[in-house]
């Protein structure tokens, strides 16, 4: 099982309601594009899910980064 989520901003929360705007802050996306790494928890997953129109996520390892 992976250890870290990778998940990138792909569409706008411009318009969207405001409690799904919060989580895409609160995951820490800066702008459209904006990749960030989290760790693979319960907490990050379910935000994930809540706003998984606006992005795209998959598994992601330490391992990848070495090679």
């Amino acid at each position: 099982m992976a250890d870290k989520i990778k998940a990138t901003l792909v569409r706008s929360p411009i318009g969207r309601c405001k409690v799904h705007k919060d989580t895409v802050k609160k995951l820490g996306f800066k702008r459209l594009h904006h990749t960030i790494i989290k760790d693979n928890r319960p907490e990050i997953v379910g935000m994930l899910r809540k706003v998984h129109y606006l992005i795209e996520y998959e598994p992601f390892t330490e391992e990848e980064v070495k090679n």
